[in-house]
């Protein structure tokens, strides 16, 4: 369905109407077909789950994951000149440079799995301003990057994994948390790319500076997101919102892409029912996030990279799930009995 880009939070909002639940009918004859397999019922626990949930948010029976599409949107972040990272904001190009050439890990992973590699550039010669100084973005700025965020859906696709670029967005995914859920900005700062001691105070206090300097826009949820976000964080929030619109499943990176994502739940907690968190970070506050958000990450692999590489290794779950829903024989047609 075409549309005319959105251009305000009134348009972001105005979307939320036109939204589709699951398709129960979709969900309901996975799980009918689970109870006919050759197993004890269960015996494949989440996998179940998962084939369900991918038939409900695709509207169909069986599910597939021919056509997975991982898209990493980079940013930069004007905080990153508090010192909270141990990168140079220079490293977003750079390493924006790696996924084209394709040396980065996650040009890696979706060779293994099969998936269309889509990165977005967004303005990274022109850094948001630094948030502990007032908000990153206006409105304007960040309803266009959410209208951006909403191209990496097209067509055709059968899930959209999410993910990240941008040196010193661990800072801004800490500055929504602890903006959207409260408590201290210590409970939701980590290391990110690997700061320690002086470097993390630094980031901590960042964190809390951004939430003290900007809390005109706490009530609510994209107020937040302009105020602490990105323009990378915000395309995160479009493309969720697209990919709902299209009924397409969306696995979700790590922290950061959680964080950027938690907004929508603030705003209305089902609004993420078609999305799953591909992986547990390594980043301490992600699991605390996912509890407020009610998700519980498919993989927890001690992975902290970013660039979708925890999504994209999902899809393997994935994949693995729908192959044994629509491969596996059933009890009548294997001639095996059945439970007593």
């Amino acid at each position: 369905m075409s549309r005319q880009p959105v251009a305000s939070f009134a348009e972001i909002r105005s979307l939320l109407a036109e939204l589709p639940g699951p398709d129960q009918q979709a969900m309901q004859a996975a799980a009918q077909r689970e109870g006919q397999l050759t197993k004890p019922p269960g015996a494949l626990g989440r996998l179940e789950v998962l084939t369900q949930w991918l038939a409900a948010w695709q509207g169909r029976h069986p599910p597939r994951v021919d056509r997975p599409r991982v898209a990493v949107f980079a940013g930069n972040h004007g905080v990153a000149a508090q010192g909270v990272s141990a990168y140079p904001a220079a490293v977003t190009a750079q390493m924006v440079k790696n996924f084209v050439a394709g040396g980065a890990a996650i040009n890696q992973l979706c060779k293994a799995i099969d998936a269309d590699l889509r990165v977005y550039e967004m303005d990274l010669d022109r850094p948001t301003a630094d948030f502990t100084l007032g908000p990153a973005m206006d409105e304007e700025e960040c309803a266009h990057a959410v209208a951006y965020g909403m191209m990496a859906v097209e067509p055709g696709l059968d899930v959209l994994c999410l993910g990240e670029m941008g040196i010193a967005n661990t800072a801004s995914g800490a500055a929504l948390a602890h903006a959207l859920f409260g408590g201290a900005a210590a409970d939701w700062v980590g290391p990110g790319t690997g700061v320690q001691g002086e470097g993390l105070k630094r980031k901590i206090d960042a964190v809390a500076a951004g939430v003290a300097a900007n809390r005109a826009a706490l009530g609510d949820p994209l107020g937040v997101l302009a105020a602490l976000g990105g323009r990378e964080l915000a395309a995160i929030v479009g493309a969720v919102l697209a990919a709902r619109l299209a009924r397409l499943p969306v696995l979700l990176d790590g922290y950061t892409c959680t964080a950027a994502a938690a907004v929508l739940h603030k705003l209305r907690p089902d609004l993420l029912d078609h999305c799953q968190v591909g992986h547990c970070s390594a980043e301490p506050a992600h699991a605390r996030l996912c509890e407020r958000i009610g998700k519980r990450p498919i993989l927890d692999l001690a992975m902290r990279l970013g660039e979708g590489t925890g999504a994209a290794l999902a899809v393997m779950v994935l994949k693995g799930a729908v192959a044994c829903h629509t491969g596996m024989a059933t009890f009548a047609e294997a001639g095996v009995s059945g439970k007593e």
